[in-house]
């Protein structure tokens, strides 16, 4: 590997050896123990595959949190008995923290404060925390593969689980409904509990699969890794979730437009065929309901159009109330306000939904995050481009900005601005830049 030009200083200055001491092997201490390592991934799977919905037994144990302490009890530990050192304080944390307080210094004033104090701490601050957790642990190269790794092979069981219940007739709704909506994840546990959410997970995680697919050397892992991508589409096929379809539709153009520029004009051809074949397999009722995205007066069950009315109706609050907006996860109630009735619909779109709950400074703050994430995977992607034996990192990274356009997109229709999905990965960006550093380092 080329020597790289920044600065050593920027990352930790060299500290002379004390008497008796040790030197850790070159990328040990960078790396820290695997403790807290081994416990993010199992917390991750817990949260992504939710075992206690399959094994109620389980439930009580709370297994995601068990696992979430031992990760944080470990990684400190190792940083008190000197196995992991202190990162640099990114820009990234101080911003997700300062997220965090805002939304402390508005309960006071929203609308329920007791509501609001329950969404920080069931969903904000465990977001956040899983973010902190991803960007301080997953510091090498290969933590950085073996955790995309994970997220790809929890995509799996969700595909399955989709394309089941399509071809067991597990719905939703009614059977007289016309539009027939799949059940989502086992019991509508953990992040995919309903067909739209479902949908919103498969598109996050196919980039990164997709990167997996490319970087693999083992031929089988590239089955692997091919096979989650052609069982994510199709389960996102089946959700008929219109933002899921618009999410995919843009991953697509971005994936095909970065073959083109790679050169991987096969990849390209043969990704064609297959989204013709994908068309000619697809349910005509499935275009039926895509039509209703150009024409929402088409939709017969409303959502369309309620959805529709909500944004201006958020606009119209986000107006009258732009500094502390109506507390955090109150929306619902601020749209019934403004809107006259109650109809406890909350706005799908995570960045009109910030803004109504913690006004522009949330907003900002969130805004502020994601571009964050966006320049930190645009970062090692430039370096990667410099130095070839950096090039996986550099397909990763591309994963990883492209599953952000994805999130970026799917905001738009969604109300996901504190849950773990963006949080993942903008930890996953961080993480990219804490491997880019140790493999310069370890050169």
């Amino acid at each position: 590997m080329s020597e790289h030009t920044w600065p050593r200083e920027w990352w930790r200055p060299e500290a002379p050896a004390t008497a008796g001491a040790v030197a850790a092997p070159p990328g040990r201490i960078v790396a820290g123990n695997t403790a807290a390592f081994a416990a993010l991934v199992a917390f991750t799977t817990i949260l992504l595959v939710s075992p206690q919905a399959w094994f109620p037994a389980i439930k009580s144990l709370r297994i995601a949190l068990v696992a979430a302490t031992v990760a944080i009890a470990a990684h400190f530990a190792g940083r008190m008995f000197g196995q992991v050192r202190a990162l640099p304080v990114r820009r990234e944390m101080v911003i997700a923290l300062a997220l965090v307080l805002w939304a402390a210094m508005t309960i006071p004033l929203s609308i329920w404060p007791g509501g609001s104090w329950a969404q920080l701490t069931d969903h904000l601050v465990k977001a956040v925390i899983f973010f902190w957790l991803i960007g301080t642990v997953v510091t090498t190269w290969r933590r950085l593969e073996r955790f995309t790794w994970v997220l790809a092979f929890c995509s799996i069981p969700l595909a399955i689980t989709a394309l089941a219940n399509y071809q067991s007739g597990v719905f939703i709704t009614h059977a007289s409904s016309s539009v027939q909506r799949i059940a989502g994840y086992v019991g509508g546990a953990g992040l995919a509990g309903n067909p739209n959410d479902l949908a919103l997970m498969l598109n996050l995680l196919m980039p990164l699969t997709g990167a997996l697919f490319v970087i693999s050397k083992q031929p089988w892992l590239r089955l692997i890794a091919l096979g989650a991508l052609m069982l994510s589409v199709a389960a996102v096929v089946v959700t008929f979730s219109r933002a899921g379809f618009i999410t995919l539709a843009v991953i697509g153009v971005a994936a095909f437009a970065a073959m083109l520029r790679r050169g991987a004009l096969g990849a390209a051809v043969v990704m064609v065929f297959l989204v013709l074949g994908a068309f000619v397999l697809t349910p005509e009722k499935y275009f039926n309901r895509l039509a209703t995205i150009t024409n929402i007066e088409a939709d017969t069950t409303g959502s369309a159009q309620g959805r529709w009315d909500d944004y201006f109706v958020s606009l119209e609050y986000i107006r009258t109330h732009p500094l502390t907006g109506a507390g955090l996860g109150q929306d619902l109630l601020a749209l019934n306000e403004t809107r006259g009735r109650s109809t406890w619909r909350s706005v799908h779109n995570a960045f009109l939904q910030a803004a109504v709950d913690l006004g522009l400074p949330g907003l900002a703050l969130l805004l502020a995050l994601l571009l964050a994430s966006f320049a930190n995977a645009r970062r090692v992607r430039r370096l990667a481009a410099r130095q070839p034996s950096l090039r996986d990192l550099g397909v990763l990274a591309s994963g990883v900005h492209l599953s952000l356009l994805a999130f970026t997109v799917a905001a738009f229709f969604h109300p996901i601005a504190y849950q773990f999905y963006f949080f993942c990965l903008a930890g996953l960006a961080v993480a990219l830049v804490n491997a880019s550093h140790a493999e310069v380092e370890r050169a």
